[in-house]
């Protein structure tokens, strides 16, 4: 098992790009959906600014950078209990299984997301997006674990 802070330099490159794997596909999906590229970005702002920020659908630094931000800082998280308790189990295995880690690690934090934060603390998106498009989002987040991951193990 990786230590905390080898797990944090990982978290750092897989995270960062499911942050922006998933990221792309919210702008897509708000794009095909609202024509609103920005929109689903906006919805983490709810953090600071509430939950009206998360109907929000003009890019602006308010909502749309700190929306990122926020998104970008909570992947760097669910790519650190990813890191330090899962990509261990698959280091070394097919690029499949370790996408199919990241599908895992996906899917808690969907349920993380939407099951147990509640309110303000949830990411937002589904203000913005269909349940397809969250889907989608969530498997960019997978993909981006998966890759990052596959990235952070060749770099060891």
């Amino acid at each position: 098992m990786a230590t905390w802070r080898t797990a944090w330099y990982s978290a750092l490159r897989s995270g960062s790009a499911a942050a922006v794997l998933s990221g792309i596909m919210l702008i897509v999906c708000g794009q095909v959906e609202r024509g609103a590229p920005a929109g689903p970005l906006n919805g983490p702002s709810q953090w600071i600014w509430g939950e009206g920020a998360a109907y929000r659908r003009r890019p602006t630094w308010r909502h749309t950078a700190v929306g990122y931000s926020i998104h970008h800082a909570v992947s760097v998280g669910w790519a650190l209990l990813h890191e330090k308790h899962v990509a261990g189990l698959v280091k070394g295995r097919s690029a499949a299984i370790r996408l199919a880690a990241g599908a895992v690690t996906s899917a808690l934090a969907c349920a993380g997301d939407y099951k147990v934060a509640q309110g303000r603390l949830q990411p937002g998106f589904d203000k913005q997006l269909s349940q397809t498009s969250l889907l989608l989002v969530y498997l960019a987040f997978a993909v981006g674990l998966g890759a990052g991951g596959t990235t952070a193990a060749r770099s060891r």
